[in-house]
């Protein structure tokens, strides 16, 4: 367990961290700004309750999740505006008449040795905040959170198969991003 005070220096360390992670999940400055202090005032009130079974960066990343969840519940429940996926259009030229790939994927030298690299995900960063809102959000949920089909659904008023089209198209876009500004820029060091 940690002390309170120590507790508090601790928690004002993690917070850039955490304000990176919320940011790049709820694509709003101020949503993600508010995620985070509830995650802090969470840590906080139940600062008792950490056992350091885990780090203290884990049960912060564990305890936000839930606060974007419950931020993606309320906005769910609100309508968006200006929520549009103009996008598609870019998606669409990726493909031929018959469905196909205009031009092949390029081969990636080394995805192991990108992923241990920081500027990797700052790309990936940029990356996902480039997908349409709901095509992120769907992305975001599965893959970062591990939600099932079926609650990514609920959490966004979609069918299943429209949930599969936003995540075949997340990673599709994703894939296509990541080889313009990482892949073939180099590998960055």
């Amino acid at each position: 367990m940690v002390a309170p005070d120590s507790l508090q220096a601790e928690l004002e360390q993690q917070r850039s961290y955490l304000l990176r992670y919320a940011m790049l999940q709820l694509r709003n400055q101020t949503a993600a700004e508010d995620a985070v202090q509830e995650t802090l005032l969470a840590a906080i009130e139940g600062g008792h309750r950490f056992a350091s079974q885990s780090s203290l960066g884990t049960w912060l990343v564990g305890i936000l999740k839930h606060k974007i969840i419950d931020h993606l519940r309320r906005q769910a429940r609100e309508p968006l505006l200006g929520a549009g996926e103009d996008d598609e259009d870019d998606l669409e030229r990726m493909f031929d008449a018959t469905g196909h790939f205009s031009a092949a994927p390029q081969t990636w030298a080394s995805p192991e040795a990108s992923f241990e690299q920081k500027k990797f995900f700052e790309a990936f960063e940029q990356c996902v905040k480039g997908l349409p809102a709901k095509t992120a959000r769907a992305f975001i949920l599965r893959e970062m959170h591990g939600l099932e089909t079926a609650e990514i659904c609920k959490e966004l008023g979609i069918s299943t198969s429209n949930c599969w089209v936003l995540l075949y198209r997340a990673r599709t876009a994703l894939r296509l991003c990541l080889e313009k500004c990482w892949f073939t820029a180099g590998q960055k060091a």
